[in-house]
């Protein structure tokens, strides 16, 4: 459940990157909360 949900954050993160339409810090913060839940999920 956790990584499917790394996943999706991830896949907008680069949706974010390739279409240019960053909303601020939006972007990056989904790709840091993608990273959280996968280090959470490893430990």
């Amino acid at each position: 459940m956790l990584y499917a949900l790394a996943i999706i954050l991830v896949v907008l993160w680069l949706a974010g990157l390739v279409t240019s339409t960053t909303m601020g810090g939006f972007i990056h913060i989904l790709l840091v909360i993608a990273i959280i839940v996968v280090l959470v999920r490893i430990i």
